[in-house]
């Protein structure tokens, strides 16, 4: 009898390690993705724990390779094409691309606009004030070219502002060692600054009303998802899989803070988890807004004007950038 039940266990045990085996190797055999990413503290880099540590990529069918790089090398890397995939594609940066002769497009939003000056110096109130000053900026991001956008509509002339170039992991601690006058960051970087440094004021970009003005529309397309053409072309359907993906993500995210924030401060350096979790929490600086790039049209074009308007963009802007293949759940 005990030989009997030791034999039906042993089947058992058999049973379910086969049907165990073949669930893992089927998740390994899911198309793959390499995306690069921005180095954290970066909003490109934001969404990623949340990605993987949730699995969202796996279940909806995709698995993604998330890749970091500095922000020169990210624009290198995906613009020659070594890079199919970018996931801290600036929408600028896409316009630019393409104008160059680079077939590629902004397939969804993930992040709108957000972008601030910093500085403790007490000779700078205004905007206007850093003329003739030092400015650390990540000066070949979207970011910094929206904000020259900014500084402009409030008569600011840009060129007599020094700019020191920098990767965007350097922006905090150029401002944390008081290195220059002002910096120019945006989120995560800005929160985790402010918390370290709280003696750091915060310029008056007044970002709300000159774009509301300017594009009649709120929200400023700025941080997302681009591809090559020919990649797009060929995988349809894992553009359809990766915008799921990062949906569900930042759902996720938007309903769990407290347990997101912890994730996403654990892959920043020095990050404190509450403040993580409260920029989540507020959204209003974070930005986090996941949509496609056919249902942003509107702004993407205004986005694409301001960068005309600055000159850093000189020629007018591929039709194909703007990606309207997706299909929403």
């Amino acid at each position: 009898m005990i030989k009997l039940i030791r034999t039906v266990l042993c089947a058992t045990i058999l049973s379910v390690g086969a049907v165990a085996i073949p669930s893992a190797a089927s998740a390994q055999d899911l198309p793959k993705v390499d995306i690069v990413v921005f180095t954290p503290p970066s909003l490109g880099a934001f969404l990623v724990p949340i990605v993987k540590q949730r699995k969202f990529d796996t279940k909806n069918g995709i698995n993604i390779n998330f890749v970091q790089r500095s922000t020169d090398a990210y624009i290198s890397e995906f613009n020659s094409g070594e890079f199919q995939v970018g996931g801290s594609a600036s929408l600028l940066s896409v316009a630019v691309a393409s104008s160059r002769g680079v077939k590629v497009a902004y397939l969804f939003n993930l992040f709108d606009y957000f972008g601030a000056v910093v500085t403790d110096h007490p000779d700078i109130k205004t905007v206007k004030d850093l003329e003739g000053k030092k400015l650390v900026a990540a000066a070949s991001t979207t970011n910094f070219a929206m904000f020259k956008w900014l500084a402009m509509n409030q008569g600011v002339d840009v060129s007599r502002i020094s700019v020191q170039n920098t990767s965007t992991p350097g922006l905090v601690g150029y401002a944390l060692a008081d290195r220059a006058d002002a910096v120019q960051l945006w989120e995560p970087g800005y929160s985790i600054l402010l918390n370290k440094k709280p003696s750091m004021r915060t310029l008056d970009l007044k970002i709300g009303q000159s774009w509301k003005k300017f594009a009649g529309t709120e929200h400023i397309p700025y941080l997302g998802v681009a591809a090559h053409l020919d990649w797009i072309k060929k995988n349809p359907e894992l553009v359809n899989k990766m915008y799921a993906t990062f949906k569900d993500a930042a759902d996720w995210l938007r309903a769990n803070p407290e347990e997101g924030g912890k994730m996403i401060a654990a892959s920043i350096k020095g990050s404190d988890p509450a403040v993580i979790i409260d920029l989540i929490k507020n959204n209003v600086r974070l930005g986090l807004n996941v949509d496609t790039a056919g249902d942003m049209e509107k702004g993407i074009r205004a986005v694409y004007a301001a960068g005309h308007k600055i000159g850093y963009l000189t020629k007018e802007v591929s039709e194909s950038t703007i990606y309207k293949g997706i299909k929403t759940k």
